[in-house]
């Protein structure tokens, strides 16, 4: 009957069934924070660690190589585990690989070896692999199924929180803000010197410490608490899905997504990745500063998934994404042209427009492979691999030139995310 009252009895069942999800649902957004605090963190580490182990741009780059790296190699072998074992035990895995890895940043300090904190940063990302294979699809059961949009865009906003509080916990934590020149380097004792490394090196020690920590705390929280299971439905196309794989390649349009988000990615990365070096480079403004200014990025980035998202209601994916990618095309070729604060801002304002690429590619790239979906996804998700080689080749044109005419590999990179959106998501539309 219309306006009756609902029987106290199912009112207090999904009263108890949302305080029984609220917990669970707390804790796994928490790993979204934690993924994006140690992605945002790793532009703290370039700078630093260039200064602490005496390295070219080239070299300090590979941190994000290490990364990314970890995420192309791990991402199946991660879903293998979990299918075998359950997203529990996974995120479990994923937690204890993630305090493993901050635990060693304190011996590869005392070493101050490169490639010590290179095997720390794979071992941490290994661990966000498993996180982010089991976080997306544990945020959607976590309760009504009708508003799983809304709880899933609620958990990725807390990636622009991480994306702001890295920076911010870098510049008050790691970088010291002593920016000696190599004469000064050159007019040191090797005891002073070798003091001077040691100390900038340390700096490292506490924070991740601390960070390991709490991962390991979150990851006993998981432990004591009881999780609903994630069953996977049966895959009514699982026949067609394999016999189709031979022929993935057929769908134009999802080789051009493969091609648009490695270069996307990489362009992401690389404008992140070298920020401080830019800042220092065009406008004389020291690590501590420009590592904090990278929040703004942080925040820019956050704002402009919600603002991106409300421009779709109006506009076409494809048309805006075009927009974004163009937009930041002629922001990456005034930093490059310009000094001062307007290249800083510039770079600065090109976060926003990145916003909502990565969806928007996906989405398109996915779009309408029917059987082929789950591969085809699979695909994209390992093109995320273009962050770990365009941040080296960057730093590759900065040691033989300037940092400032690095940014060229971005500016090339959202010419591609712009070719993707005028043509290359609709090449199967073309024959």
């Amino acid at each position: 009957m219309a306006g009756a009252a609902m029987p106290t009895s199912t009112v207090k069942a999904n009263t108890d069934t949302k305080k029984s999800y609220l917990f669970p649902f707390i804790l796994v957004t928490s790993l979204f924070f934690l993924w994006a605090l140690i992605h945002n963190m790793s532009p703290i580490l370039i700078p630093h660690l260039k200064k602490a182990c005496q390295l070219s741009d080239m070299q300090s780059a590979f941190i994000d190589s290490a990364v990314f790296a970890a995420y192309f190699l791990m991402a199946l072998p991660a879903g293998a585990v979990m299918k075998k074992f359950g997203y529990k035990a996974g995120i479990i895995l994923g937690l204890a690989l993630y305090a493993l890895g901050a635990f060693l940043f304190i011996p590869a300090a005392n070493a101050r070896e490169y490639s010590f904190f290179l095997g720390a940063l794979f071992i941490i990302a290994t661990g966000l692999t498993f996180l982010e294979t089991a976080a997306n699809p544990y945020v959607t059961i976590l309760g009504n199924p009708d508003t799983s949009t809304q709880r899933l865009n609620l958990a990725q906003s807390f990636n622009g929180v991480g994306a702001m509080i890295g920076p911010l916990l870098g510049s008050q934590f790691i970088l010291t803000g002593v920016e000696l020149s190599k004469e000064q380097l050159n007019a040191m004792s090797p005891v002073a010197l070798q003091q001077y490394l040691a100390s900038e090196s340390g700096t490292v020690k506490i924070p991740y410490l601390v960070i390991g920590i709490v991962v390991l705390l979150i990851a006993l929280l998981f432990v004591f608490t009881k999780m609903p299971e994630l069953t996977e439905q049966k895959d009514e196309n699982i026949d067609a899905t394999t016999s189709e794989k031979g022929n993935i390649f057929r769908h134009r349009h999802l080789v051009a997504a493969v091609v648009g988000m490695f270069f996307y990615i990489g362009g992401q990365v690389g404008v992140n990745a070298f920020f401080i070096r830019f800042a220092k480079y065009t406008a004389g403004i020291g690590e501590k500063e420009a590592a904090a200014m990278l929040s703004i990025a942080g925040l820019g980035f956050m704002i402009g998934r919600f603002f991106g998202t409300f421009l779709m209601r109006k506009f076409k994916p494809q048309t805006l994404l075009t927009l974004y990618g163009a937009i930041n095309v002629g922001l990456i070729l005034i930093a490059m042209t310009t000094k001062g604060q307007i290249a800083v801002w510039t770079v600065l304002a090109v976060p926003f427009f990145m916003s909502i690429m990565f969806p928007t590619i996906f989405s398109l790239g996915i779009k309408g492979l029917g059987a082929d979906t789950k591969f085809g996804s699979s695909l994209i998700i390992m093109s995320i691999v273009g962050g770990a080689i365009f941040p080296p080749l960057m730093g590759l044109i900065s040691d033989n030139s300037n940092i400032q005419m690095a940014y060229i590999l971005p500016l090339i990179c959202f010419a591609v995310v712009v070719w993707f959106g005028t043509k290359g998501y609709k090449l199967d539309k073309a024959h």
